[in-house]
């Protein structure tokens, strides 16, 4: 997990959502990833997909089996899906997703009897880093937003400026 929160610093240090994905096949990372969707204008260039997409590649098929993705966040509904059609062995994640969590939160897709492949999830490893590091990211999101409606740099409040995305 300590390698997959590096990859969710790269995603904070370009103004990117801190999310960071790795794969990991017999104790060596074959794929790692991290949030790309605002600078790649792609709703879909998530730290999951892309870890695994690398991983594809570097292993030379699509399936994955024997694999295990290590991710900051409770994966969604699509980096399930994925996971699923990649025929992952495992999930671990750091900490929970209440508005999108497919892993056990909103969703248990790793566990649905009616799809053709299941995984076995671990959930909560470094939950506090993890949690900790998205929660900066928001609120200084929050800030910065604060300051340009009331006309007011975030530097002046005393925080560090942040590129928003794009509206």
């Amino acid at each position: 997990m300590g390698r997959a929160l590096r990859q969710a610093r790269r995603a904070d240090a370009r103004g990117e959502v801190p999310i960071g994905a790795v794969v990991v096949r017999d104790g060596i990372v074959i794929g790692s990833g991290f949030n790309l969707r605002e600078g790649a204008h792609d709703p879909t260039a998530h730290a999951e997909l892309v870890a695994i997409r690398k991983a594809s590649r570097k292993s030379g098929s699509w399936r994955l089996t024997g694999c295990t993705v290590f991710v900051t966040l409770e994966p969604c509904l699509m980096c399930m899906g994925a996971m699923i059609l990649a025929r992952i062995d495992r999930l671990v994640y750091g900490c929970r997703d209440p508005k999108g969590g497919a892993a056990g939160t909103l969703y248990d897709v790793s566990d649905d009897k009616r799809l053709n492949h299941r995984f076995s999830v671990v959930a909560g490893v470094m939950e506090d880093e993890c949690s900790r590091m998205l929660s900066n990211f928001f609120s200084a999101v929050r800030t910065r937003k604060k300051a340009e409606q009331n006309g007011t740099s975030s530097e002046e409040l005393g925080h560090e400026q942040m590129a928003l995305p794009e509206k």
